[in-house]
């Protein structure tokens, strides 16, 4: 079976970046298709993978030799390292390059984690690196249509007119969508296979890339920590509560969970604040970078969601789902856009909230096909208290098919929004639009 070639967004970001930058880093989990895309979509370059082990051992040996051969053989072309992180010492031969060169584009590295970040060439290389992350693929790759614009349709006034149209997405579909995950090669397996592929994939993260980011001495405690994680997909972040789970002190399990943000595994969400608010609750948030590796660490499948099973699971793992369709699509909105959640001292708060200049949109999440106006009083002590001052669209993701307003800018929005752009019929038909 030929396995499908998902056209990725992020590439005309990657085009855009190698007429602006010396070198165009990108990072993200293994797996998610880096290699494929800037190996076989970029249609231009000279690959190397430092999976090689032969030219692995030639690079560490000699990088500057290796890579001034590598110059040569590109004539021209960008030079792609592909999984560069596997080098020590590769970085300061680029930088010697690239500051005797004022081209643009001349390489573009690929890597489970960020080589510039505990590199001492950091600074000095300033304005010549831009570094893009790929994560694991949106609903709308999956589905083939254009990326979400849901943010900028707030920018421009939230008109209900101008959204495009959910196509009609049952209960079990929206359930299939967030267990089977994002991973290319893996969604498409049956269920079996699939969540062993899931687990075997952590397992081969924490026994090989966690070691490119840093030694470890407890390989065993890092595996629980994911599980842990993956329980926790979507709550607050308590180091001492974690830590005490896996037999950690609070140092130790703080910086495990900064090695998985630096494999991009777990994305931590920090709490919003007004600057004046001293009720905010300041704990992040952490979660895992695909609901299908959460679901398969959690050995949960479609029959766990069924009526009558506990639906809180199903609850955080829809608030999963939807922050990593909104992290995925910020690089490819016409706006700069920040990510948050908010919690007070009395229990009211906002899933994600997402932030541009005075306008903050509000995400609530409900695991549910049917809405009713007090799924909105989040959103109310929001915006009369701490973001009294700001411009403020409210909207519930919900399992439904219908774009529902509540009045004040408030909406429901079905979660199937996120794979609803670009498709042949752009305005919403008349009976998918409704007053509440």
């Amino acid at each position: 079976m030929t396995e499908k070639l998902y056209d990725r967004h992020l590439k005309s970001e990657i085009d855009d970046a190698l007429q602006s930058a010396r070198v165009v880093n990108l990072i993200g989990p293994r797996q998610t298709g880096k290699t494929t895309l800037v190996r076989d979509m970029l249609n231009k370059g000279y690959f190397v993978s430092l999976d090689d082990e032969s030219m692995l051992a030639a690079v560490e040996a000699d990088p500057q030799g290796q890579l001034q051969s590598m110059v040569s053989l590109a004539r021209g072309e960008p030079i792609i390292i592909d999984e560069v992180q596997r080098s020590k010492r590769v970085v300061l031969t680029i930088k010697r390059i690239v500051d005797e060169n004022r081209k643009m584009g001349q390489f573009v590295l690929t890597g489970s984690s960020n080589i510039f970040v505990s590199a001492d060439v950091t600074d000095s290389l300033t304005g010549r690196v831009q570094t893009l992350k790929m994560l694991p693929l949106s609903s709308a790759e999956i589905a083939g249509v254009e990326p979400c614009r849901l943010l900028q349709w707030a920018k421009e006034g939230a008109e209900m007119a101008s959204l495009p149209t959910c196509q009609p997405t049952s209960r079990a579909e929206y359930v299939d969508r967030i267990i089977r995950g994002g991973y290319p090669e893996i969604r498409p397996l049956p269920e079996r296979s699939r969540q062993r592929r899931y687990r075997e994939y952590i397992d081969a993260i924490v026994d090989r890339d966690v070691a490119d980011v840093m030694k470890i001495r407890r390989t065993d405690a890092m595996r629980r920590l994911v599980d842990q994680l993956a329980v926790r997909t979507g709550h607050e972040l308590n180091i001492n509560g974690v830590g005490d789970k896996i037999d950690l002190i609070r140092q130790t399990t703080g910086q495990y969970v900064d090695i998985l943000e630096r494999l991009s595994l777990v994305i931590r969400l920090p709490a919003w604040a007004s600057g004046e608010a001293g009720r905010d609750i300041r704990h992040p948030k952490s979660h895992v970078v695909d609901t299908g590796i959460a679901t398969a660490l959690r050995g949960l499948t479609a029959t766990d969601f069924d009526p009558g099973k506990d639906q809180t699971p199903l609850g955080y793992l829809v608030e999963t789902y939807v922050f990593n369709e909104l992290l995925k699509c910020l690089p490819l909105q016409q706006d700069e856009w920040r990510l948050f959640h908010w919690r007070d001292r009395d229990g009211a708060e906002v899933d994600i909230i997402a932030e541009n200049g005075d306008l903050l949109v509000g995400f609530e999440m409900k695991a549910s096909s049917t809405i009713s106006a007090s799924d909105f009083k989040n959103f109310h002590t929001f915006k009369t208290g701490p973001a009294k001052k700001w411009n403020f669209v409210g909207l519930v993701i919900y399992l439904g098919d219908k774009v529902l307003t509540f009045g004040d800018r408030h909406f429901a929005i079905p979660l199937s929004m996120f794979s609803s752009y670009g498709r042949p019929t752009e305005k919403m038909a008349s009976g998918q639009l409704h007053d509440a």
